[in-house]
Parts: C-alpha cells; structure tokens; sequence
C-alpha cells in the first residue's frame, strides 16, 4: 500500500544529525523524559504517516512499577533461543541512548539509528508543527524516541516486539501499539504525583495496555491491585492469568552467579532452571516471563520446549540490577528507585552475599521517595551496614549528597557512619575503602563472603558507577536455533497481518541523510 504524499524531502533532511550524539541531542532538546504528555494522539498521528510501523510485528507489552526490564530482557532471550528475531524497546538507558532499542538483544547500531532518525525526522516535524499550530506541546522526548524504535523495528524487520511501557499505561507513548500478550509486573507506588496515590489508582493506568483480541499475565499483586486488573481483562473480553493463582515459583536454591529455580508455568511445570540474576524477584519475574511466553507462543496451552527455556533464560543477563562490576571488594550496583525496589534488593543481597562488612552509595533523584528508600535501606541494613555515602550523579535532578546525609541520619544511621561528598568518584572510594577495611581471606574476597559496597538509589548513579569501574562481560547471543520449530509457524499460531506491514514507500523516498519505569 502506498504512503501519505506528505512532503518530498528527495534532497535528505537538512541538518539531521549525522551520529548518535546528534541525535540524542536532538531529543533532550523536546520536552524532558521525567515530563511526559498524558496523549495517544501526536503519537498515533505521527505513526500514521509513517505507515503504522508498530504493527508490523506481533507485540508483548509490559507494564508495572517493578521489574519491567528485567522481566523483558528474559522474555526476549527465550523468543531468541526459539529463533525469533527480535525487537526490545525498554528505558531508561544505562550508558548510551542506543540501549533502550534493541535488535536480537543487541542495542540497535549507531548507523541504523542515525539513519532512521534522519529518515522519519520530516514525518516528526509535520507532526511538531501541527501540534505547535494548535497550542500543544510539540513531540517530547519520549515521543519522538518511542516513534523511532517503532521505525527501527520495521527497517529491520523484527518478527516479536517486547515492548515496555516508559510511564502508566493508558496515556503512554507506548500504547498504540495492540498488544498480544500484555505483562503487569508488580505494582507500588512510584510516580504518585502523575499515576494516583494509590496501589489501585496506579493500577487503572496501567490496565490501559490491556487491550481485545489479547491475554493479560500478571504477577501477585494487592488485592485492589488485582481487581482492577481483573476487571479490565474481563471488560476486553481476554483470557487472564495471575502468578500465585495459575502459575508460579516451587522451588529456588543459591547457585553460582544466580540461582537454580522451578516455576509452575500455564502449561507445564519447569524444573532446574539456571537463572544467572540474585534475588527471589527475580525468580519471580522468570515466572512471570514463563507464563507470558506460553501465552504468547501458545495461548497459555503449549508447554515450552525446555531446553530452549533453559537456553534462553542461561543466557539473562539485566544491566544495573544487582550487578557485580568487581571483585575484593564486591562492588554491586543497583537501579532501584523506589522504597519496595530497594526492599527487594536488600533482601537479594543478604541472601545472596555473605558480607562481613557492607558499605553503602547511595544517589536519589528529586522526584523519588528519597525519605522512604532510606528508611527501607535502615530496616534490612541497619544491623550490618555501618557506612553510608552519599553523593549525588551527574543527572541535575540529582538531590544534592548534604540534604541526603541529612535524611539518612533521620532514617537511624549514626551522624559518624555518614559521609556526604558530591563526587561519586570519591564516594566509591571511601565506601571501598571503608569495605576493605575488614581482614578478608582470598577465599572471602572471591565469594563475595568478605567486604562489599553496594551502590544503589537511581538508575543514573548506576550509570556513573558502570563508566567508572567499568561494565563486566555481558553473556554472547543465543545461538541455536529451535529444534525443529519455525519460527514461521509460531507467529502463525499468533496471527501476522501483511496488512499491517510499514509503508516502506514512505521511507523508501526519504534520503538517508534516546529516565522513567524500571
């Protein structure tokens, strides 16, 4: 079919940035990512003229307040192991606005992403325009990069998008696109001032991915949580699957850089399963994933093969969530900015380390519950942590290190285990030295049994760490394709439109001349 006669831009686009440093300025130049517009329509608008490029592939869509990327990460391993090709769209990014879109669970090249940001920056600017004329706000950041990863996923072309939401549900950017299977992970508070004050409020905006024709998989929620979930599924007219009523965690045990779970899945139960992240919320999130995966592939009927399962899930790996960057000491960063995800990674970490003595960093940005992290950081580590740091990122929302010094005394801490210092270079110093502070053997030191600094409050300062200390060796791609299974006939069970193909001639006429969610 052919495109919308828009413009004619045969000469290319004027002044489009020629790298990714371009680009992304280009984006931060739009409204702010920490202020989203609650609108469908410039979005759905904009896509339009780009032929709807976010049904070009069948969609899983991911929506809660914790676990989100995670959960999409080991959805997207085991789609692979299957020998689909792949689209990943999560945020914010860690290191390089490339990560948020990824093809085959590699961040999408620097040379595609320059090239269809220049190839769509024409459809973007009528849209601009457009919006200006009628006294709305022009495309945000969020916008804008959510319109290019839905460009980038039809160039490639991707087979299976897994797609997470930036903020909510109902008014994202993210929800034009007609989900297959839609994943709610946990739902807490976080947000509050833009999603609701409670569990159930926040819950009303996140049912909006839910859409007819899918199948909603969500993990244990809050009873009110629950409900509204179950009544919008129930008002789509769509199959709906709980974690703690149809599937679910039966066993985990420690294992070697992660765990060795079993999981109830909607078809069939899964038994030894190496899952290479720390933490039972990631156990959790596995089964969440599980279930999604059988709904997806087989309408929560077919049992997954199980040594594609394993193959996949062998392969997990989610930057800046409980990540080791070194070694005597155990350096461990997390990305948890919210009271319940630093619950969870307390409670990760006491189960998974055995430290003698725990240094903490800690980095919150202006709009997070930065009285409440603290305190919860006091409820799990009071006991062992006798040092705290605290600094601030290079993000400019981020609180300055003195008011949170302050805030960490009022959570418990003693005035002489507090240290505040703006550098997070000099904060990881202090929090290492004050680790190594300890007599550990060469034995302790290995296994994370000795002295250890976990930094954790913001996905920004997880960025500043991972530049600084450097980012370990992520796992190689899946290799082996599905054991006698084509990928062909799996999208055929779900169902594959040509219809809803990308106009190719629209980009084809074009010259070739991107924080929220965890």
């Amino acid at each position: 079919m052919s495109g919308p006669e828009m413009i004619d831009p045969s000469q290319g686009h004027v002044g489009a940035p020629t790298d990714v440093a371009g680009v992304y300025r280009d984006l931060l130049a739009r409204a702010p990512e920490n202020r989203m517009q609650p609108r469908t329509e410039p979005m759905r608008r904009v896509l339009s003229l780009l032929g709807e490029p976010q049904h070009a592939a069948p969609v899983i869509h991911l929506t809660g307040t914790n676990g989100k990327t995670s959960t999409a990460r080991m959805i997207e391993a085991v789609l692979r192991s299957y020998g689909l090709r792949t689209g990943r769209y999560t945020s914010p990014h860690l290191e390089q606005v490339t990560e948020r879109i990824s093809i085959d669970g590699e961040p999408v090249s620097e040379e595609t992403f320059v090239r269809i940001w220049a190839e769509i920056l024409p459809m973007i600017e009528v849209v601009d325009a457009q919006l200006e004329a009628d006294g709305q706000p022009r495309l945000t950041y969020f916008e804008a990069l959510t319109t290019l990863a839905f460009a980038v996923f039809a160039d490639e072309p991707v087979e299976v998008l897994v797609l997470e939401v930036g903020l909510g549900g109902v008014t994202d950017a993210t929800n034009v696109a007609d989900a297959a299977v839609s994943v709610v992970t946990p739902i807490s508070l976080d947000h509050t001032e833009l999603l609701g004050d409670t569990e159930a409020q926040i819950a009303e905006e996140k049912a909006g991915i839910i859409k007819p024709g899918g199948f909603l998989v969500s993990a244990a929620q809050q009873t009110d949580a629950a409900q509204v979930l179950l009544d919008a599924a129930r008002a789509a007219d769509v199959p709906f699957r709980f974690q703690g009523v149809e599937f679910g965690v039966t066993g985990r045990s420690l294992a070697v850089g992660g765990q060795q779970i079993s999981v109830q899945g909607l078809a069939a139960h899964y038994d030894e399963l190496t899952l290479p992240l720390y933490g039972e919320h990631q156990a959790q999130n596995a089964a969440v994933a599980i279930a999604a995966l059988e709904a997806f592939l087989g309408g929560g009927e077919r049992e997954l093969e199980i040594e594609l399962l394993r193959e996949g899930l062998a392969q997990v790996a989610s930057p800046g969530r409980l990540e080791v960057l070194r070694t005597a000491p155990t350096v461990i960063v997390d990305a948890a900015h919210n009271p319940d995800g630093v619950r969870v990674a307390a409670e990760a970490v006491k189960e998974s380390f055995g430290f003698t003595r725990l240094s903490l960093v800690v980095g919150v940005l202006a709009e997070k519950d930065a009285r409440g992290m603290l305190a919860a950081l006091y409820r799990e580590f009071g006991d062992l942590v006798d040092d705290v740091a605290l600094t601030q990122s290079t993000s400019p929302r981020a609180i300055p290190a003195g008011e949170l010094a302050a805030l960490t005394i009022d959570a418990g801490w003693s005035e002489d285990d507090v240290h505040a210092t703006e550098s997070v270079p000099d904060a990881i110093e202090w929090a290492v030295s004050r680790a190594e502070s300890v007599e550990n053997s060469a034995d302790a030191l290995a296994s994370g049994t000795g002295g250890g600094v976990l930094v954790i409050g913001s996905i920004t300062l997880a960025a500043d760490v991972r530049q600084l200390l450097g980012a370990p060796a992520a796992p190689g791609p899946v290799t082996v394709a599905a054991r006698g299974v084509d990928p062909a006939d799996l999208l055929g069970a779900i169902g594959d439109d040509e219809d809803d193909d990308i106009d190719q001639d629209v980009l084809d006429t074009l010259d070739d001349d991107p924080e929220v969610g965890r």
